[in-house]
């Protein structure tokens, strides 16, 4: 359960405000499943996605009247998609791919991503491509309505046909199977619904595998994690520039002719930020006629490469966006068309986008550790070793920077792509996956250890600011340390130090550090614009007319 608390408290740090959410299928954006996820918000549908909804599920009770040979419909599903099977079954059938299918292991998902994918999934419905029920569809968002989270393992998702044992384990206490969480107690999933009022179905044709073919899972850690990216990202500026002041570094390299002669967004913006929250620096002023011809790269390059992850999340964000709010079903079930094979399940865009974020994660880990050694190191930071008096008796931080240096040896392992891997399944049928699933986890592992290398810079960083004195940092820097001051003393001899990280990294996930320096006057806005995210073009489904299908006699999930 360690873990799991962990990654918990690294993806959902804090609640957020109520606010409705209405599903009208093709226009859910990011910030909308981060309210449904952390808060208790209402989601509803609109009257054009309940029309959408019925119309589709028209056209399969069509194809299972006539008993059209329909994939996944009247038919077993992978390796046995030649396999026909009897209307009389079809009920049956959808019961036993949810069990059979629920093979994951390991620890619980963290509840905020399970009630995210719980919404993607929704959303996805709503598109009214997949061909369930309304009434299916009613009662994810009253599970999620009524605290139902149920129990889904982290391991087992290849990110192609989706992610079939996620979702499928999700599903379960739908059909009163399985386990789930409700008002904090973990319990069996018949338990939980019976608990909150609510009472399981027998799910129809198609909606077993319309509910567990789709990318939610990594859809909704990717949401998720580029929310918490771009306020890590607030808080690595932050951090970074209060290094620069307790260092002696200079702000030159910031200046805005420097972005001017290379214009990407994120360097701009980096270099924006950094240039003023070091402004009007009483500390910098009194080393401006220094020898020193430059600062180490740490310092000078932050623009660059904090830059370049902020223009990294801004393509990941992108692809999230258009993923959360697409049909990602197989097959789709579209207008004339009857039951369509297609490919939507698979994880690629996401797989290739998160094992991005992570390396671009990585390297604010890196940077940040670099700087958290200079500040310890007397030979070149000019300060005390390791930032305590009487040292020898007292060793100050410097451990602080062997953490630093472990969580970013771990990243290094971490940030080895999933998406370059592949293993075929289902007897060669499913013959290339995205993994996209596991590039998913480790970007979560690596966000969290990158929260707590910022946290230890931070500690240290402000050390380095209380050997300045009586000089001032620039007003920004100085908001930020009376935060962390307020909070965390000065270190005067040694203590336990796990409990001073714990709690600025506690600030850090309240958004206290950064909304005192926007307080301040300072804006720290590191979200660039990612363009116009497309909408999918929903097909207008006509009264079914059973000429117009055509047999779909194989496919995969």
């Amino acid at each position: 359960m360690g873990a799991e608390n962990d990654l918990h408290r690294s993806l959902f740090p804090r609640p957020v405000p109520d606010q409705e959410v209405v599903l009208s299928g093709g226009a859910l954006i990011i910030e909308e499943v981060v309210r449904v996820a952390r808060g208790h918000v209402a989601v509803r549908l609109d009257d054009a996605a309940v029309e959408r909804i019925g119309r589709s599920r028209a056209i399969v009770d069509d194809l299972v009247a006539r008993r059209e040979v329909a994939y996944g419909i009247t038919t077993g599903f992978g390796e046995f998609a030649h396999v026909s099977i009897d209307v009389d079954k079809v009920e049956d059938l959808q019961r036993n791919l949810i069990m059979s299918h629920s093979v994951g292991l390991g620890d619980p998902l963290p509840h905020d991503v399970v009630r995210a994918m719980m919404l993607i999934r929704a959303e996805s419905l709503a598109l009214g491509v997949s061909g369930v029920r309304l009434a299916t569809v009613r009662l994810l968002l009253e599970m999620l309505a009524r605290d139902v989270v149920p129990v889904v393992p982290e391991k087992g998702s290849l990110g192609a046909s989706g992610d079939l044992a996620p979702l499928a384990h999700m599903v379960l206490p739908m059909i009163g199977l399985g386990e789930a969480f409700h008002d904090g107690k973990r319990m069996s999933g018949a338990e939980a619904m019976a608990a909150a009022g609510l009472k399981p179905i027998t799910l129809g044709a198609k909606e077993g595998l319309a509910l567990i073919n789709g990318t939610c899972l990594m859809s909704a850690y990717g949401a998720l994690l580029v929310h918490d990216a771009e306020r890590l990202m607030a808080n690595a500026i932050v951090s970074g520039a209060m290094s620069l002041e307790a260092l002696e570094g200079t702000d030159q390299a910031f200046i805005p002719e420097v972005s001017l002669v290379r214009p990407h967004p994120g360097q701009t913006r980096a270099a924006e930020a950094l240039y003023a929250l070091t402004q009007e620096s009483g500390i910098m002023q009194g080393h401006r006629d220094c020898p020193k011809v430059q600062d180490a790269y740490t310092l000078r390059c932050m623009p660059q490469v904090y830059g370049a992850v902020l223009d990294a999340i801004a393509y990941v964000r992108r692809v999230v966006a258009i993923e959360i709010r697409s049909a990602t079903d197989n097959p789709l079930v579209l207008s004339g068309r009857g039951g369509v094979s297609c490919g939507n399940f698979h994880g690629e865009p996401l797989a290739l986008a998160l094992d991005f974020l992570t390396m671009a994660l990585s390297e604010v880990a890196n940077m940040t550790e670099r700087r958290i050694d200079r500040l310890v190191n007397p030979h070149v930071s000019g300060m005390t070793a390791f930032l305590v008096e009487a040292g020898g008796l007292n060793s100050g931080y410097m451990v602080a920077q062997y953490t630093a240096a472990a969580l970013v040896a771990e990243n290094k392992v971490l940030a080895h792509p999933a998406s370059v891997d592949s293993i075929p399944t289902s007897a060669n049928q499913e013959d290339h996956v995205s993994m996209g699933a596991t590039a998913a986890v480790k970007a979560a592992r690596v966000l969290d250890n990158v929260w707590k290398t910022v946290a230890i810079e931070y500690m240290c960083a402000a050390q380095g600011i209380d050997f300045k004195r009586p000089r001032r940092a620039g007003p920004g820097v100085e908001a930020a340390h009376a935060v962390i001051r307020a909070h965390v003393p000065r270190l005067e001899r040694d203590r336990v130090l796990a409990p001073d990280v714990g709690t600025i990294e506690a600030l850090m996930h309240d958004d206290a550090v950064v909304q005192a320096v926007r307080s301040a006057g300072f804006g720290l806005d590191v979200r660039l614009d990612t363009g116009a995210v497309p909408t999918p073009t929903i097909p207008d489904h006509p009264t079914p007319d059973p000429v117009k299908h055509r047999k779909v006699g194989g496919g995969t999930h």
